[in-house]
């Protein structure tokens, strides 16, 4: 089972409708409806639909499998599609979704080494993936970089600090 949450504008981030699909060996259901559609690959990334008579061309432009979000161009029209597996849906009926463990709370050093370099200040609020700072352990320089999103309480290094393994860098 899926849950796909669909949203025509990628600008406008405006939900547009939510989903249930179920399939099984021959059928597929659309919150508990038959669905049924003629559905044929032309070339890469690009397939031809016939619904109730009407016909598509869809493009799938992007495919993002970490955060689980499709880009299409449907007759020109983008869509923006979030999909929920079983899994997660599960994990947020049990109040346990990604969202709510991607809050920050601290980051702290991978490695032994030296701050080479801090990019970030207190105060300000970092995004997943967000360059935090530059630790150099066994002549290497490894970039730090933030593994949620956050407002940075505290730093608790400065610049040409030696730290162990575990050290608190950054409150959050």
């Amino acid at each position: 089972m899926y849950q796909i949450n669909i949203i025509k504008s990628p600008e406008s981030k405006k939900s547009d409708g939510i989903f249930t699909i179920k399939s099984g060996d021959s059928s597929i259901l659309v919150d508990d409806q038959p669905f049924e559609w003629d559905l044929v690959k032309i070339r890469k990334h690009y397939f031809h639909i016939i619904r109730d008579n009407q016909s598509y061309t869809a493009e799938v432009v992007h495919i993002d499998s970490e955060s689980k979000q499709v880009s299409l161009k449907i007759n020109g029209h983008k869509f923006q599609l979030k999909v929920k597996d079983r899994f997660d849906l599960l994990l947020e009926r049990l109040g346990m979704s990604k969202n709510s463990s991607r809050q920050l709370q601290e980051i702290r050093a991978p490695m032994p080494g030296l701050i080479l370099n801090i990019n970030i200040e207190e105060g300000q609020e970092v995004k997943k993936g967000e360059a935090i700072m530059i630790l150099e352990a066994m002549k290497m320089e490894n970039i730090i970089k933030s593994p949620g999103e956050g407002v940075v309480k505290k730093i608790n290094v400065g610049i040409g600090e030696s730290v162990d393994k575990n050290s608190l860098l950054v409150q959050f």
